[in-house]
């Protein structure tokens, strides 16, 4: 169960303190589990269609190329599993549909040549229309997850110090050194060293929604807190009851 400080701390954010890398891996095990139950809230399999070819399809298709891009048809597609796993706005669909084919390819093959710098290729992919910092993170992490995260709601929600969220570059930026940050600790202590930006999202992600949906595996989730990791301050905790 956690113990967490009822008045600054959440489950969600609890899970980014914790440097167990077991309390993690128990979470992203769950990762499936939580988005079949997302996708039955909505539309039914909707949901779970969009999350397969975005972490399975689309970035074989990336990788696949001599020089990584996405075409104007996975852009698309991707804004739809953006909008439907986090706040839909279908204004965005419009703006991104909008764009032409020459020029998606272009700017996302400029996007990806110009990493490692993260902010730059941030700043490329955002000249697109309906493209901002979110969505243009989910591009890059469908590219590069060792390098690159996700900018979702609910794993900014989840790091001590970035409320209120701002969708914008300077905001990205805090975020994935945090998430970078947390990502190399995670691999210090865990032999098997497979943590990135990307899987951290994903557990954060899963950890929100599987508080929001009441799921039974969160109360067996262990997470300890450790002193400067944690956002909080000392006043005495309360056990948050999860069913």
């Amino acid at each position: 169960m956690f113990f967490i400080n009822a008045h600054r701390t959440t489950v969600m954010s609890a899970l980014f303190a914790c440097e167990e890398p077991a309390a993690w891996r128990r979470v992203y095990e769950k990762y499936w589990e939580v988005v079949e139950a997302k996708s039955k809230a909505k539309k039914p399999g909707k949901l779970l269609n969009l999350e397969k070819w975005y972490h399975e399809e689309l970035p074989a298709l990336i990788s696949g190329r001599s020089d990584k891009h996405v075409n104007l048809s996975e852009l698309v597609k991707l804004m739809e599993w953006k909008l439907t796993r986090g706040k839909f706005r279908p204004r965005l669909q419009q703006l991104v549909a909008s764009n032409g084919e020459e020029t998606v390819e272009e700017c996302s093959r400029k996007a990806f040549s110009l990493l490692p710098d993260v902010q730059a290729a941030i700043a490329e992919l955002s000249s697109l229309k309906g493209v901002g910092p979110a969505t243009a993170s989910a591009v890059l992490a469908a590219g590069a997850p060792a390098q690159t995260a996700f900018m979702s709601d609910e794993a900014m929600e989840s790091i001590p110090g970035l409320k209120p969220i701002q969708y914008t570059a300077k905001h990205y930026a805090l975020f994935l050194d945090k998430m970078v940050e947390r990502t190399k600790k995670l691999n210090k202590v865990d032999p098997q060293q497979d943590w990135t930006p990307h899987r951290l999202e994903l557990c954060l992600w899963a950890m929100t929604i599987a508080a929001q949906q009441q799921l039974p595996f969160v109360k067996d989730v262990d997470v300890k807190e450790r002193g400067a990791d944690s956002d909080t301050d000392q006043r005495p905790t309360k056990r948050i009851k999860t069913r």
